[in-house]
């Protein structure tokens, strides 16, 4: 494969399609076509309903640790469910449906079928992402090897980037991308969401300059030619052997 073929999602036009794709569009809604981000800081608190209870939160640790730099935005853990405007609840397969429901709504169990994990988020009427919530079937996730690509995906989906699409890759958010955790693709798209020239409820004409722009001084200054190096300072890239 030639290197220009390997890093097509590098091209300017490439990062802004993809922005578009991912946090400007939803798979199961018309909701939206605005950006929709956190603007308050975010409160996560974790619901375990089977064992491993470290394990898990160990897991989601690293990962919101590692989001919360690239976006530079304050998540932090809560000790109660009433403190929290991100709930994350570890269950089993034969609970889901009816959690889903609780905490979603019947659309949501309508749309379940084949999902192996779930997550979904409100926004305000200034489309700032007010809460949200995410259910793990844990033995579920882990008969399909996916308990560490739930974790990751659907935390930063919750971020505001809710779609996935075949046309953005190497990301999480296509099912065809081998990895578990975020590309440096991914890694970009998070840092143009939560720039400080975005704005909740901006429109795709309205974000197109500031991403032209943005991706030019990335351009100048090597951000994307880094990031997918950049992108392993977390710390579940040692730990699954990246």
């Amino acid at each position: 494969m030639t290197a220009s073929a390997d890093y097509r999602w590098q091209q300017p036009s490439y990062l802004v399609q993809a922005f578009t794709q991912v946090a400007l569009r939803n798979e199961y809604s018309q909701q939206g076509r605005v950006v929709r981000r956190w603007e308050k800081p975010i409160t996560l608190w974790l619901d375990h309903k089977v064992g491993d209870k470290s394990l898990h939160a160990d897991l989601v640790r690293m990962h919101v640790t590692h989001l919360s730099s690239l976006i530079q935005h304050p998540i932090s853990f809560v000790s109660s469910p009433e403190q929290a405007n991100l709930k994350i609840v570890f269950t089993q397969q034969r609970d889901w449906i009816e959690q889903v429901g609780q905490l979603f709504g019947e659309k949501a169990v309508k749309v379940m079928h084949g999902a192996v994990c779930m997550a979904n988020f409100r926004v305000n009427s200034r489309y700032e992402i007010e809460s949200a919530a995410i259910i793990i079937p844990v033995d579920q996730a882990r008969m399909h090897g996916k308990l560490v690509t739930c974790i990751v995906e659907e935390i930063t989906q919750v971020m505001g980037l809710p779609n996935d699409s075949e046309e953005v890759y190497p990301s999480i958010f296509n099912d065809k991308t081998p990895e578990s955790l975020l590309s440096g693709l991914d890694g970009l798209l998070l840092k143009m969401l939560y720039s400080a020239e975005l704005k909740s409820g901006m429109t795709e004409s309205e974000v197109k300059p500031f991403l032209n722009k943005l991706i030019r001084k990335w351009q100048n200054d090597g951000t994307i030619k880094t990031a997918n190096r950049d992108i392993r300072s977390g710390e579940l890239y040692p730990l699954l052997g990246y």
